[in-house]
């Protein structure tokens, strides 16, 4: 009966693999990029306001009751995303801790008879996780690989990412994570935590999933791109904060790495949410001091405390810990250009492929890792146990089924411990407990720290890239507390002083190679000194990180960055290429053919532009009564979409629906034009219209942007690439110089006191010309609400 039943399980097993798609549906890629004809798979975002008829109409209807209203509700969403995501992070952790304690539990248990049945035992157990990890995400949730975070940087930076912050997204993301963290591969679950608190962020932004019938009209209050920005904003601190339990951490991390806009409003709501996770972080911790998690221990708020290790250093300790910044600039550097070269195979060759090559490369990869981890410590000699000192805390060996320092594996007698398994044959958390760990000198030899060092760089290089959540954090503080120690050995044995700790050298090792590898400094210094609990070393954090960052700089870009740049996303810098000073908006635009639409356009020449081309934005123009051509606005494709789909507006005459210049309320609200995030919103193949359709017209006056941001086309293209970033712009109209001026506006114009009326006031603007001319010329003019006396000659990219 046992063989019916064990062959039964495996016909179902080659069952499910044949039903398994051996090419990515719709060219998906390891990101879940839908691809397009032109091997675009991002959009642009519009976080500029579209001051059109329905965006005025909604702000008119605002009384001061609504706008209250709307502060609330962004500040209890900053709570909501707080509280998910920390319950989100403690659910992770909780998980991969326990289920890494009872692979080690059971492997401890077996290999105190067999080491081979121990051997298959811990291979097996880390093969069925991976695997779930990446049949998750290749069968649900492409977009959920990877660490997420340069697409998150990218979205922020004004690039939409089809797929990366929608529900499935966030699943894969959790339940991947555990099963490649808890699988022992060489990652970490700090990186797609950052993508989860995005991805809750933005679904409540939505107000939930439409797709899956999770959501709620109630929360639907924000659809603008501008809103769902600030909220992405606040769950990738969210989810800083609660990878490290480093709130303020989270707050400068949001601030310095993946934000391109920032103000006084967003800080407040961002370091609220970052409190709120540090609040139920802390629930947690204090909820397993009881027992009850398992696994997981007793817990505790602060990582990898070592508030008790070194108390002081000297002017001498000066030179190896810059030798440490120096290595970490040169192996972070490293790091990033191989993985770029690994990536880029991966996309380009392997992947390409189909799903069945991306699982049969993870599982190779674990079973890599499994044979390395548990393989290695095997051919290492044991050695003695220290004397133990009184009131240390530390067990030499451990018990088996317990990880921690000194532990006991392979060795032929009681009191002798395995250095190279007490950092490799145990979770990357521990692992990194262990290096450091003060009060510990001599007990990892300088082979056993280079042997891992050496295998653990090439698995965490082999990790990265593939189809499964993976984070970089934590490899990156494994591989720099490695080479640290081994700065700290070294620095022990020349200067013999008492009071230097090896575990010091180990946090500035792991804080060079995160700097190298990712640049980041302020953020990073900070979260490296939350989670050791050790301010005594921010000035040393500090040395190292800017010295690892300069030298990483000399040679590449960072981590983020370049991955960004390989999958495509059009990250914009916070400075302009220094080429830019020299050349114009005109050169920029090129000879490209601007394609535009009159004020009142056939339905049938809507289509035929839409098929016809990709750009996202079309320049709207209109006639004087001299018959000269005057752009009055730009409007959108999207907008173009929503209007062809509802057929409201269709016309029957060829002319003005309204008097130019008239307030007549449309048949559309503001949030009607939202595009879902990283969704591809309407498509013009989507849309079905009869011949009678064809024929009608539509005024566009009602729905186009009458502001658009104007540049003439003689500026520089730095001053252009300046004003694009820092206003989140997706379109700017490049005009000739313009023949007349009718104000200037100064500081003074722009400081209007809230209780005043605004009836009564007026701005200051110094004009040119004579006073009736001016009312004149306003009066003619009303109509346009832009530059007035622009001619349609625009060179400019749409």
């Amino acid at each position: 009966m046992l063989s019916n039943h064990f062959q039964n399980g495996i016909e179902t097993a080659r069952l499910v693999w044949s039903r398994l798609p051996n090419s990515d549906d719709g060219a998906l890629d390891e990101v879940g990029l839908s691809k397009k004809s032109d091997g675009s798979g991002a959009e642009s975002l519009d976080y500029e306001v579209i001051e059109n008829n329905a965006y005025r109409e909604e702000q008119a209807q605002r009384g001061k009751f609504m706008v209250g209203y709307y502060v609330v509700v962004k500040w209890f969403f900053a709570l909501l995303i707080g509280v998910g995501t920390g319950l989100a992070a403690v659910f992770i952790n909780l998980s991969v801790e326990n289920f890494a304690g009872w692979k080690f539990q059971v492997t401890f248990s077996i290999i105190q008879k067999s080491y081979v049945a121990g051997f298959l035992i811990y291979i097996l157990f880390n093969l069925l996780l991976v695997f779930s990890s990446v049949y998750i995400v290749t069968q649900f949730a492409p977009a959920a690989a990877g660490s997420g975070i340069p697409e998150i940087k990218g979205y922020l930076n004004g690039v939409d990412t089809h797929g990366i912050l929608l529900f499935r997204t966030l699943i894969g993301k959790i339940f991947g994570s555990i099963g490649s963290v808890g699988g022992g591969l060489a990652l970490g679950k700090e990186g797609p935590l950052v993508h989860t608190g995005a991805c809750i962020a933005s679904l409540l932004g939505q107000g939930g999933s439409t797709k899956y019938h999770l959501s709620s009209r109630w929360l639907q209050v924000f659809k603008s791109d501008r809103d769902q920005r600030d909220l992405v904003t606040c769950g990738c601190a969210a989810g800083v904060a609660a990878a490290f339990r480093a709130p303020v951490g989270g707050v400068l991390f949001a601030l310095e790495e993946v934000t391109s806009w920032w103000r006084s409003q967003l800080m407040w709501r961002v370091f609220f949410t970052s409190a709120i996770v540090a609040v139920v972080v802390r629930t947690a911790m204090g909820w397993c001091k009881s027992g009850k998690c398992g696994h997981f221990g007793s817990g505790g708020f602060i990582i990898w405390d070592i508030s008790g290790g070194q108390e002081d250093y000297s002017f001498e300790e000066l030179l190896p810990m810059a030798v440490i910044g120096v290595i970490g600039g040169l192996l972070g550097a490293l790091f990033n250009q191989l993985t770029l070269y690994m990536t880029y195979w991966r996309r380009n060759y392997l992947h390409k492929k189909g799903s069945r090559v991306k699982m049969i490369e993870v599982c190779i990869v674990s079973l890599i890792t499994s044979v390395i981890s548990f393989g290695l410590p095997l051919l290492r000699k044991c050695s003695p146990c220290p004397e133990a000192e009184l009131n240390s805390g530390i067990e030499c060996p451990r018990p088996p089924g317990m990880y921690g320092n000194y532990v006991n594996f392979y060795c032929s007698k009681d009191n002798e411990y395995n250095d190279l398994a007490t950092i490799f044959f145990n979770t990357q958390d521990d692992a990194i407990r262990n290096l450091f760990s003060a009060k510990t000198i001599h007990e990892f030899s300088a082979q056993s720290l280079l042997t891992f060092l050496v295998m653990f760089y090439s698995l965490a290089v082999l990790t990265f890239g593939t189809a499964v959540p993976a984070g970089q954090f934590v490899p990156g503080i494994m591989i720099g507390s490695t080479y640290g120690r081994l700065v700290g050995m070294f620095v022990v044995s020349f200067y013999k002083k008492l009071n230097i700790e090896e575990g010091t050298y180990a946090l500035l090792g792991a804080a060079s190679f995160l700097g190298g590898s990712m640049r980041m400094t302020v953020s990073l210094c900070v979260i490296m000194v939350e989670i050791t609990n050790n301010l005594k070393l921010l000035p040393l954090i500090m040395l190292v990180l800017l010295i690892s960052k300069a030298v990483g700089d000399a040679f590449n870009e960072g981590l983020y960055e370049e991955q960004a740049r390989l999958r495509g996303i059009p990250l914009l810098e916070s400075r302009p290429k220094y080429q830019m000073r020299t050349m114009t908006a005109r050169e920029a635009c090129g000879n490209k053919k601007v394609v535009y639409l009159p004020r009142v356009v056939k339905v049938a020449d809507v289509v035929s532009i839409l098929q016809s081309n990709e750009h996202n934005g079309f320049p709207v123009i209109d006639h004087t009564r001299n018959g000269e051509s005057l752009v009055i606005g730009l409007v959108l494709r999207s907008h173009l979409l929503v209007l062809l789909q509802s057929k409201v507006d269709f016309q029957h005459s060829p002319l003005p629906s309204e008097p130019r210049g008239g307030g007549n309320p449309i048949g559309h609200n503001f949030s009607e034009f939202a595009k879902p995030v990283s969704s591809k919103g309407i498509s013009i193949d989507d849309i079905h219209l009869s011949s009678d359709d064809l024929e009608m017209y539509i005024d566009l006056v009602p729905f186009l942007n009458p502001s658009p941001y104007v540049v003439p086309e003689d500026m520089s293209l730095s001053k252009v690439y300046n004003l694009f970033r820092q206003l989140g712009l997706r379109h700017i109209l490049v005009v000739p110089r313009a023949s007349h001026v009718i104000g200037l506006i100064t500081r003074k114009d722009l400081l209007i006191e809230d209780n005043e009326n605004s009836d009564a006031v007026e701005l200051q603007s110094t004009s040119i010309g004579r006073q009736d001319r001016k009312v004149s010329m306003r009066e003619a003019d009303a109509e346009h609400p832009l530059l007035n006396g622009l001619l349609v000659k625009v060179h400019s990219s749409s």
